[in-house]
């Protein structure tokens, strides 16, 4: 796959040039809605990008502005549960740190660990726990793009994460911060599972984010990552798990999100 060619396929649709990068999960699409002087292209419209197939994932790239900052918006991601390998999986990342993007801002839908959270909650990913089996780094590294080993000791940025609580503040709301353990799914996970992943210091649990942040920190992108809390995660609430419940949720906290990202991403950079 070419990154250079979806470059130029973007570059040929929009003269802007985003300096950040919004990643939108599962029931979390309203923001790409948010954007001034905006250029939406399909995904199946670029050279290379993975089409969302999951439900909840819109499917398209949107370049436009957040006042003054130009920002390109994934409206919908590729997961490894679709089939795709962890290359397709980061594909897009790639093109938006080749397009110009240095800050990174991601969502996701979640599941609640940590037992102090509620349902809707908007929870700061502080660090991650890679469970997925795979690494997108894996095989020759390519010095262009980043270092053979690149250090993960502030995968999601310390100064990005002040920024987003003092912006919380300023709504009358604040933000918890979790570990973030990601699992390739696509089964929600078993209680036991769900123990385990206690134990080992996770407060919330998905199916994305993880390898998306891994490549951009190999490509010098700093990150900030929001998981919104659309169920409790196995054996934790004596019900089912189900999809159109985290979509339910992620509607209910949309107005929620969408201000926090207008307030955060300006201060981005």
């Amino acid at each position: 796959m070419s990154w250079n060619q979806a470059v130029v396929a973007i570059q040929n649709r929009t003269q802007l040039v985003p300096t950040v990068g919004v990643v939108l999960g599962s029931g979390l699409g309203a923001f790409a809605s948010e954007l001034e002087d905006a250029v939406e292209i399909p995904y199946d419209q670029i050279p290379g990008w993975p089409v969302s197939t999951a439900i909840g994932h819109a499917g398209k790239l949107v370049i436009g502005k957040i006042g003054d900052t130009v920002v390109a918006v994934q409206a919908g991601r590729a997961h490894l549960y679709e089939g795709y390998n962890m290359a397709q999986v980061t594909f897009a990342v790639r093109v938006l740190g080749k397009l110009g993007v240095k800050s990174l801002l991601l969502t996701n839908a979640a599941g609640g660990i940590n037992k102090e959270y509620q349902q809707g909650a908007l929870v700061l990913i502080s660090d991650h726990i890679n469970l997925q089996g795979a690494n997108p780094l894996l095989g020759p590294n390519d010095d262009s793009l980043g270092p053979r080993f690149p250090d993960m000791s502030e995968a999601y940025s310390r100064d990005y994460r002040a920024i987003a609580k003092q912006a919380a503040r300023e709504m009358g709301t604040s933000l918890a911060e979790g570990v973030y353990a990601a699992l390739s799914g696509p089964n929600y996970e078993t209680p036991a599972e769900i123990r385990y992943l206690r134990t080992i210091g996770a407060d919330l649990v998905g199916m994305s984010t993880v390898p998306e942040v891994l490549v951009a920190r190999h490509m010098g992108i700093r990150c900030l990552a929001i998981s919104c809390v659309t169920n409790m995660a196995a054996g934790i609430l004596d019900q089912e798990i189900n999809h159109e419940e985290v979509l339910e949720i992620g509607a209910k906290v949309r107005g929620t999100l969408v201000e926090l990202l207008k307030r955060v991403i300006p201060r981005l950079g």
